[in-house]
């Protein structure tokens, strides 16, 4: 089974996990296939590396309670608090305000001395690494001209024509040479029937 920690807070393989994570890796390179034994290996040493994670997290777990201990113990627990402290920054602690502040009081022997000047370049890095994920540019905004029904699109659409005016009135036709007859030509009065001859006027 691998340990939680290696030299530098890593999983630590044995020699026989070490056999049967490198045939892992070349079956991944170049697939080929497989035996039983090879495929038990694996499944083994994948549960060994599970185990080994979740054990790692109890350890961290344990070393924080323990480093806040000796941190409030202070100054009497100098000595276990910076072994302490030690380990914790190896396994990828975050020192917080209160290790800075803690520090400063230990910053007489060598050893203090030296991991509060860690400490502190590791929270400005921390500091930086904050406040540049807040302060992630936006991606810049689109445009409306770019979209649909914008200037854009308005450019590559043709022009629409301009629309017909409404018909008017009929145009006067020019006048002719031909002089405009009078009303009396268009329409001649009707004429009074003749009056009878004398004769027949007698008669009646």
């Amino acid at each position: 089974m691998p340990t939680p920690y290696g030299s530098r807070g890593g999983l630590a393989f044995g020699a026989d996990e070490l056999r049967v994570l490198r045939r892992a890796l070349a079956h991944a390179l170049h697939p080929t296939p497989l035996d039983d034994e090879d495929v038990q290996d694996c499944l083994r040493l994948a549960g060994s590396v599970d185990e080994a994670v979740r054990e790692a997290g109890r350890m961290r777990a344990f070393l924080l309670a323990d480093l806040a201990r000796y941190r409030d113990a202070l100054p009497g627990s100098a000595a276990g608090y910076l072994e302490l402290l030690q380990d914790a920054l190896a396994a990828g602690y975050d020192p917080r305000p209160e290790d800075l502040a803690a520090l400063r009081g230990l910053s007489g022997s060598p050893v203090g001395a030296a991991l509060l000047a860690r400490c502190r370049t590791l929270a400005e890095h921390s500091v930086r690494a904050r406040l540049a994920g807040r302060h992630v540019a936006p991606a810049p905004r689109t445009r409306l001209l770019a979209l649909p029904g914008g200037r854009a699109a308005a450019a590559d659409e043709p022009e629409p024509r301009p629309a017909k005016p409404a018909p008017g009135p009929a145009p006067t036709p020019p006048p002719s040479d031909r002089p405009v007859p009078k009303p009396s030509e268009v329409f001649p009065p009707r004429r009074r029937p003749a009056a009878p001859p004398p004769e027949e006027r007698a008669a009646g």
